[in-house]
């Protein structure tokens, strides 16, 4: 009997859309994986709800994923990441990456005088999660964060360049440099924040006279996933399927393709 390999695709969630700027950066560095997505939709955003909750809701996510077998976990939301990842690693049957430890490593790499700039939702810079990575790695190093709310809205209704964008992103890059005028790197804390990344970066330069380099969670995530499958031995060879599942179907339409970069209609709604 010829026996045939089950295949097992990799988890990824988020509290939204967001997150698939995450499976845009898995697709392109590993495109015969596949993936399954969830979006908590109907909790969006996580950003602005407490740890406790933030942990509670993360851990559902997690459930559902790991009833699909999956054989890697990628926990694309920051603030999920910041606040629920020792809960979810716990919990997993599976190995887990989060968004911060991936991200302060790149922040690490390319900073050539360990001065970094953070900036993400309220929830993850309160909890000083890319501080902490970046110290365990080089507690010489120094970091400043910036919560900035308005990033997500701009980047969910496609202003993401032009007048008001670029506005809106020297308004709180300014008041980061003020934190350190002497960052080399920045890193986006979120994933709504890659859409955004061509005013930062050029915003960031600006101001601060220099170029800065520009590290995001998607692409470091993408990084830590096929080292992770590569070190395990189980990296696929052909297939590429994605499922999208979202707890609730509001503006999906509109908003997907802007994060995954190409059409896609094809979503599940699902109950948590």
């Amino acid at each position: 009997m010829v026996s045939v390999q089950i295949r097992r695709p990799i988890g990824i969630f988020d509290s939204g859309v967001g997150g698939l700027t995450v499976v845009r950066a898995v697709r392109a560095a590993l495109p015969e994986e596949d993936i399954v997505y969830l979006g908590d939709t109907a909790r969006v955003p996580y950003g602005s709800k407490s740890p406790r909750t933030v942990e509670r809701y993360s851990l559902a996510c997690q459930r559902f994923l790991l009833d699909h077998d999956i054989k890697l976990l990628l926990v694309a939301c920051n603030t999920a990441s910041a606040n629920a990842l020792p809960a979810l690693a716990g919990a997993s049957s599976v190995p887990v990456i989060g968004a911060v430890e991936p991200g302060a490593e790149s922040a690490l790499r390319v900073s050539r005088r360990q001065r970094i700039g953070v900036i993400g939702t309220l929830a993850t810079v309160r909890s000083r999660a890319y501080e902490s990575a970046i110290a365990a790695r080089a507690p010489s190093a120094r970091v400043v964060a910036l919560a900035c709310p308005l990033l997500v809205p701009l980047a969910e209704e496609g202003w993401t360049d032009g007048q008001i964008a670029g506005l809106v992103a020297r308004r709180y890059l300014a008041e980061l440099l003020a934190l350190d005028r002497d960052i080399d790197t920045l890193v986006l804390g979120c994933t709504h924040y890659p859409l955004l990344a061509g005013e930062l970066t050029e915003a960031a330069a600006e101001l601060a006279g220099r170029p800065i380099a520009v590290v995001d969670s998607a692409s470091a995530m993408a990084e830590a996933a096929v080292r992770a499958l590569t070190g395990a031995s189980a990296l696929e060879d052909g297939g590429g399927k994605l499922g999208v599942f979202v707890t609730d179907a509001t503006r999906l339409d509109e908003l997907a393709p802007r994060f995954l970069g190409q059409p896609w209609t094809s979503f599940q709604l699902v109950d948590l």
